[in-house]
């Protein structure tokens, strides 16, 4: 599913919860009922009966249920077989299992990797 160290969930909407609003999570959320708004977390899944509402950012987005909104990740994005999203995609890495449902358009985004810079130093030079 997602890194061993993402894989608790801090944030739970349960089945018979409705929340309406935006939401900012360090960690991981699962909606299980329905989210209206923007959010924002490092990683979101959306399980089988949840639904979301709104704009999604994130390093990775699960999504069991249905999304309405765009989604924006770093990392990944996969719909799986239950799953629904329309709206748009921004991420570097998009899987759909089969059954899965996407009806939006697909921007992939390349991997960042951030050059590392050597400097050998002279002796007595000091490092800026």
């Amino acid at each position: 599913m997602f890194n061993k160290k993402n894989d608790r969930i801090e944030t739970l909407i349960g089945s018979n919860t409705i929340i309406k609003g935006d939401i900012e999570i360090k960690g991981t959320i699962r909606i299980d009922g329905r989210f209206e708004g923007t959010i924002k977390a490092d990683w979101i899944v959306v399980g089988e009966n949840g639904h979301l509402k709104g704009d999604a950012f994130a390093n990775g987005v699960i999504a069991g249920g249905t999304v309405e909104g765009n989604i924006s990740t770093g990392e990944s994005v996969e719909i799986n077989s239950s799953g629904k999203v329309f709206g748009d995609v921004q991420t570097q890495k998009l899987v759909i299992i089969e059954g899965g449902i996407f009806e939006g358009r697909s921007k992939m985004q390349k991997e960042h990797k951030q050059e590392k810079k050597v400097v050998e130093l002279q002796k007595g030079q000091k490092a800026d």
